[in-house]
């Protein structure tokens, strides 16, 4: 069995970090009767006995001690940190993962990524080395952040690269909140485009989500919580969109939203954490769906979205959650992929599915999915035998589909109309190491990364004859 660490950094990657931790114990809890310590906790955690005066791992078949998450988790800021710290998964958690400071990046890439990256650099690898040396088999990276302000953006794309530096074999797979077209930060189409250039260049999948589509999807659901169809209610306690997270207090605003993403990350972990007839093994998304090195953005949709209150409604049948899933609505990132053109799709399915049901849903969906000529068997399946608790099965789609593109030009765009007028450069140039060629690099990257989408989707509906083969002089 291999082993993960999941490497959460600002306020965004803390808080679906610590929602996420949450939700897999919960799972776990929900599988695991016998309180036995088995590969299936190992892959995410480990067992640390008290007692030891080194606080020393327990082998494979002891019983459950402590369990500790293999986590390291970094902010400039403590207000998260610390509201994990006291609240319900404090002991998940120890002091030699954690990483703070107290004054922030102030909402700017280049503190968190310069500053504190230089700063800290040390102290980071030191924890990243430690987290690894827990691991039997380390086999992949996962990194939260978000993309709109400093600590996310900065230091979360300086870890990615200290990651490709110390362990360059282990897959990173990073998962990057994408601020919407009203965010309250007036710098985050800079601080975004500079944390692109470094995730287009040190990831191996980088899994998008859209601020906006989040939103749009907890209102959707709210609606039909509230009594927007009869008979169709929500359960309150629903994984997907209640409960605190392992924080402590009231719901706050952002709970619904870090939930979503925190699901995300339980489905794509689900066949690492568990036996099915068809796991996935993660090194195999990067191996299967990026064809072309930097084309490695993963259009992700989520289904159910939610669970019915009801036991009497029947839960939606296995070929409409196939259906939703190619569905704009079920997307983390707001795109019509079947406008667009796929290069490679997995489908990662939890619960009792049988290959079957996969096979039949490939060939009902293949001719509505445009895939590129020289891949139309583009697709890798995964099958996981553990459910969500609360839910029969569910469906998690991870498309490299060029609609991505359209999320990249908003961005660039956004960016250009505060460049253009030079507005609020100085607060980054007066960082040292930042210089005006950064901004130029960084957009040069993101336009690059857009024209070869493009190049992409000028081949749609085109069949590339194959190469004319040498003759052989007789």
């Amino acid at each position: 069995m291999t082993q993960s660490v999941v490497v959460q950094v600002g306020q965004c990657g803390n808080q679906v970090g610590c929602r996420f931790w949450d939700l897999a114990l919960r799972e776990h809890a929900h599988v695991n009767k016998t309180g036995v310590y088995d590969d299936a906790l190992s892959s995410f955690f480990r067992n640390v006995d008290s007692r030891k005066s080194d606080g020393g791992a327990c082998g494979f078949g002891g019983r459950i001690q402590h369990l500790k998450a293999r986590a390291v988790l970094v902010d400039m800021e403590e207000g998260v940190v610390n509201e994990i710290l006291q609240g319900p998964l404090s002991e998940v958690f120890d002091s030699t993962q954690l990483l703070t400071d107290v004054s922030g990046s102030g909402n700017n890439w280049a503190v968190g990524h310069m500053s504190y990256g230089s700063v800290y650099r040390e102290q980071i690898v030191d924890k990243l080395r430690k987290a690894a040396e827990h691991c039997d088999c380390l086999q992949c990276f996962f990194l939260i952040h978000s993309m709109g302000g400093g600590t996310g953006s900065g230091l979360g794309t300086r870890v990615l690269s200290l990651l490709e530096e110390e362990f360059p074999e282990v897959c990173r797979i990073v998962t990057s909140v994408y601020p919407s077209p009203e965010d309250d930060v007036i710098t985050s189409p800079y601080n975004s485009v500079l944390a692109m250039k470094e995730l287009s260049e040190h990831a191996d999948c980088v899994i998008p989500v859209e601020n906006q589509s989040l939103v749009d999807i907890v209102n959707k659901i709210k609606h039909m919580s509230d009594g927007g169809k009869p008979g169709l209610t929500i359960r309150k306690d629903s994984s997907i969109i209640s409960g605190q997270g392992g924080l402590r207090g009231a719901e706050k605003p952002f709970d619904a939203m870090n939930n979503i993403v925190a699901n995300l990350l339980l489905n794509i972990t689900s066949s690492a954490r568990f036996e099915g007839s068809l796991n996935m093994d993660l090194n195999e998304i990067a191996m299967n769906l990026v064809p072309f090195p930097r084309l490695h953005y993963l259009v992700p949709s989520l289904t159910p979205l939610y669970t019915l209150a009801d036991v009497s409604v029947p839960t939606r049948r296995l070929d409409q959650m196939f259906s939703d899933a190619f569905s704009k609505d079920h997307q983390l990132l707001r795109a019509n992929p079947k406008h667009s053109l796929y290069l490679a799709c997995a489908l990662m399915v939890r619960g009792n599915v049988q290959v079957s049901d996969l096979r039949r849903n490939i060939e009902r969906l293949r001719p509505s999915l445009p895939f590129v000529s020289w891949n139309q068997e583009g697709w890798k399946t995964g099958l996981c035998s553990v459910p969500p608790v609360g839910h029969s099965h569910s469906l998690l789609a991870l498309a490299n589909n060029t609609c991505v593109k359209s999320t990249f030009l908003d961005l660039k765009e956004r960016f250009t109309k505060l460049y253009r007028k030079k507005a609020h450069l100085h607060h980054y140039l007066h960082v040292e190491g930042m210089e005006q060629s950064c901004f130029s690099e960084a957009i040069t990257s993101l336009s690059s990364l857009i024209e070869e989408y493009h190049h992409l989707d000028a081949t749609k509906g085109k069949l590339i004859p194959d190469a004319p083969r040498l003759s052989i002089a007789r």
